[in-house]
């Protein structure tokens, strides 16, 4: 949120390369920061099953499978609209500014989104909360490009989508973690992530292919409808509750 207009003040003051480097510096504080952080203490435990296990464990279960799709979406419709975000109010004759204003509304919302959806997971089947965003992201998209293109509908809808932006992300793993235990939650967790950064990567340059070739957003805009209502649909299955282990043999926990 904060970034956003400090980007484009630094853009416009000193040209985008310096702004590169600037943000690139900000981005190098990470590193001291880091050694801030401490592993909890390891305990003499044996592990229940191996990495490798672990691994095959997840992949053959159909509700880690239809997580991962559903983030694939996830992924398609965010960077989507976060790259070409900007370009789409421009084509309809609408100033730059208010492209910065709606990804930084869309970086607001992004907190009370993500805080909201975590406090009813504690509440509520995460798998109804994860059907309900992407329908609802879905919904957003059909109404935003119904309704005339003006100032105050680009920022109703970041705002929205701000809401839905990354509130996707506490559910999921907390059913990764329902599911596996938490042992492997990093590993697994960065699984899924990587589908949605295959979904990213398409919905980048698929935009702009599909841009090129016609000229305009529309046809990406509704493969993202149509894939939101397939990740509604593919999340109402999964299972919420830890996968039945085969005992480990006695003494093998010694």
């Amino acid at each position: 949120f904060l970034m956003v207009p400090v980007e484009n003040w630094l853009i416009g003051g000193f040209g985008w390369q310096s702004a590169l480097f600037v943000l690139g510096c900000l981005a190098l504080a990470i590193v001291p920061l880091a050694f801030g952080l401490k592993d909890p203490p390891r305990t003499a435990m044996t592990p229940p099953h191996g990495l490798g296990a672990a691994l095959r464990e997840a992949f053959g279960y159909p509700s880690f499978r239809w997580l991962m799709a559903g983030y694939f979406v996830c992924g398609f419709q965010v960077v989507f609209i976060g790259v070409h975000m900007p370009s789409y109010p421009k084509d309809h004759g609408l100033t730059p500014n208010v492209a910065t204003t709606a990804l930084a509304l869309i970086g607001l919302f992004n907190v009370f989104g993500t805080y909201g959806a975590g406090v009813l997971g504690q509440r509520l089947p995460k798998r109804y909360i994860l059907s309900t965003i992407y329908l609802l992201r879905s919904l957003a998209i059909v109404v935003f490009l119904a309704v005339p293109l003006t100032p105050a509908s680009v920022y109703v809808f970041s705002a929205v989508m701000g809401l839905l932006w990354l509130s996707t992300v506490p559910p999921t793993n907390a059913v990764i973690a329902q599911i596996f235990g938490v042992q492997y939650l990093s590993m697994l967790g960065g699984f899924v992530f990587l589908s949605h950064q295959v979904g990213s990567f398409l919905g980048v340059w698929l935009g702009g292919k599909l841009y090129d070739a016609t000229g305009n957003y529309d046809i990406v805009w509704w493969i993202a409808v149509a894939l939101g209502i397939f990740a509604a649909i593919a999340n109402l299955p999964v299972k919420e509750r830890a996968i039945q282990r085969a005992p480990l043999p006695a003494g093998a926990a010694a």
